[in-house]
Parts: structure tokens; sequence; C-alpha cells
């Protein structure tokens, strides 16, 4: 039986492109032999990198300025990579901190520049909120601006994204892109790793402007210079070829759908659904304010908390699987990635009222 998956990642996939997954396993399209075991430099999976290449960009709207590229690495790699191909000759990056994916963004850039904290969300209950762009203090003259636009732990998303002029704007994008249209065009980089609302874990996309592909420090690898994989079309080293064809499928699903505007609105339907269950109730309460909660990832707590084992045991028996919050902050927490249906939200809600009502 096919269980409702709320994991924040590796997450939920739509059934509808495991089953073909698993319908070409063996022999894709005639060819005798699964993607796993094709040449990356292949007449047939350069059909698949060029196909998904495509329909990313379609869905994302990405402008002629604007690269798509296939890497490895996941976003924790990129907490590397973006300082060592953004920083050219600039020793300051500025970072605005939301939660605890931004957290790591932060300590890593420290190996390779001076990391400005340009603003925080934290308050006294933690990480609640995404700061205004009247709270940024940028420093004089920073290489980028670096921000997390969802964060998954503690469910803060940032919906006002501002025009920075001259300074780049570099996101990590990982667990709600593809959730929604976003304007390309206002940031110098987006990345995220693949596993939320993309596929499978081992690719990481990188959208980057052209003109910020000059900028890469002489200790950044081949592999992971930006430069050097566009020239390459992503073919530079072997691509995680498997991931990039799963990846390609979840494209023509969300196509299918109707795109990220029809995604999105079922995404507000999803999301909207479960935060009003949580506001109604005096069992469960979530602490993000209002206008930056996460569309994605829904962070709750039990007024009790010693029933957070009873109610995971409970959700459980009915097919509700992966809610325990992320053990940083506790509790519990729901993904509601594009590929959960709202079949498995109403599910989560009605378990929910029932536990609060016999519980109570």
């Amino acid at each position: 039986m096919r269980v409702f998956n709320f994991s924040a990642g590796p997450a939920a996939l739509p059934e509808e492109v495991l089953r073909q997954a698993a319908d070409e396993m063996l022999d894709w399209h005639g060819s005798g032999m699964s993607v796993m075991e094709m040449s990356h430099r292949g007449r047939e999976f350069m059909s698949i990198h060029e196909e998904a290449l495509t329909d990313v960009r379609d869905l994302l709207q990405a402008p002629a300025s604007h690269r798509v590229l296939f890497l490895q690495g996941g976003g924790l790699g990129e907490n590397a990579i973006v300082p060592m191909n953004m920083l050219g000759k600039r020793d300051v990056a500025d970072f605005v901190v939301t939660g605890s994916w931004s957290q790591k963004s932060f300590k890593e850039a420290a190996k390779y520049c001076k990391p400005h904290l340009a603003a925080s969300g934290e308050t006294a209950n933690g990480f609640t909120r995404a700061p205004k762009r009247s709270e940024w203090q940028l420093s004089d003259d920073p290489a980028y601006v670096h921000l997390c636009t969802n964060e998954t732990i503690h469910g803060v998303e940032t919906f006002d994204i501002p025009e920075l002029g001259d300074v780049p704007l570099v996101a990590d994008v990982s667990s709600h892109v593809l959730s929604r249209p976003l304007d390309v065009a206002k940031y110098g980089v987006m990345y995220g790793g693949a596993q939320k609302n993309i596929g499978m874990a081992g690719l990481t996309i990188v959208v980057v402007r052209e003109d910020l592909l000059d900028r890469a420090l002489s200790i950044c690898p081949s592999a992971f210079e930006w430069r050097i994989v566009a020239e390459n079309n992503s073919m530079y080293n072997t691509p995680p070829t498997y991931a990039i064809y799963i990846a390609g499928l979840v494209f023509k699903w969300l196509k299918r759908q109707g795109g990220l505007k029809e995604i999105e609105a079922r995404n507000l339907e999803k999301s909207k659904l479960l935060y009003e269950t949580i506001d109604a109730s005096s069992f469960f309460s979530n602490k993000v304010e209002r206008e930056s909660r996460s569309r994605m990832n829904v962070p709750f707590f039990l007024a009790d908390e010693s029933r957070n084992d009873d109610f995971l045991a409970g959700a459980k028996e009915r097919g509700l699987m992966q809610l325990k919050g992320h053990k940083s902050v506790g509790g519990m927490r729901a993904s509601i990635y594009n590929a959960v249906p709202l079949e498995g939200v109403k599910a989560l809600v009605e378990y929910m009222k029932d536990f609060e009502r016999t519980r109570a």
C-alpha cells in the first residue's frame, strides 16, 4: 500500500513518474538497456539530458541571460561552491539568515571570505520570520547577498524578493523551487538539491546569470566551476544520469498538470487547509509569523509534547509517514511538496482532529 509521505527529503515523487520509471527500468524506449547503463555521451542519454534542460527552462521561464546547469553535491555542497564561484576579487559576502540552512551557508562561507550578517529572522522563539528588505544592512561592497528562500526545518519562506541593483542575489531554493512561479531575472544565482520538488537525491540544479561566470577563485575544482560546466553543457564530468532522467520525468509531469501556476494553486489549497486546522486548535500550534509561513514545510507542535510518540504511532497506523520534526527543533513537520496530494493533507487533518478530540 502506498502511504502518504510527508518527508522533508528525499521526498515524495509523483506516482505517475515512479510507474513510468519502473516500466522503463530494463529497456528505455527500445534501446535494450536501462538509463542507469547508458553512456552519458551516447545519443540516448543526450536526448534525455537536452529535454530535461529545455523543460526546466520552460517551467522556470528562465531568461536567455541565465544558464541552467546540472551538477552534483547538493545544497550543502553549493555552500562552498557558491563562494568559490562568486567572490572574484572581493572578500566579503552578505547573508540573510532565516533558519538552519542559511546558518550553514553563512558558516561554510567563512572558509573562503568574510561573511557579513546582513539580517536575521531569529527571535526568542527561534527562527520564526523572514526579515523585510528594510531590515537588511548590507556591507559596502559585497560580492553577493545570500538568502535561503525556504527553510525546511523552521518552515520560513521568503515571498518578497527585492531588487538589489548591481549586487547579485544568490538564493538556495532547494525546497520550494517549482512549487510556484519565481522571477528568475531577480536572481544572480538560484541553486537547489533535487530531492524535494525536482526528483531524487544526487542532482543539483544551478541557474546562474551568464555575466557571473567569470568570478571563480583559482582554488575552485574544475568540476564545480560554473564557467567550465556551462561551456561543456553540464557534461564536463559524468553527470548524475539517472537523477537527471527522473528530474526530466518530473518536469514533464509538472507540464501535464498545467505548469507552475496550477501547481501553486494546489499548494495554496493544501497549506491553507493545514494551517487553518492548526490555528483553530488549542492542541496544535505553529510558531512562524503568518506572512512568512512556508507552503512546503509546515512545522507544528503538540501542546503536550509527552504525547509526541503517541501521535506519531497513530499517524503511522493511518499511513501518514515521516511527520517527526527535525531533531534540532522537535515537534512535528509535514512537508507537503508538489507530489503530496490534497487527499494526503485531508487525511492528516482528519487524523489531527481525531487525535485532539480523543486526547484533549
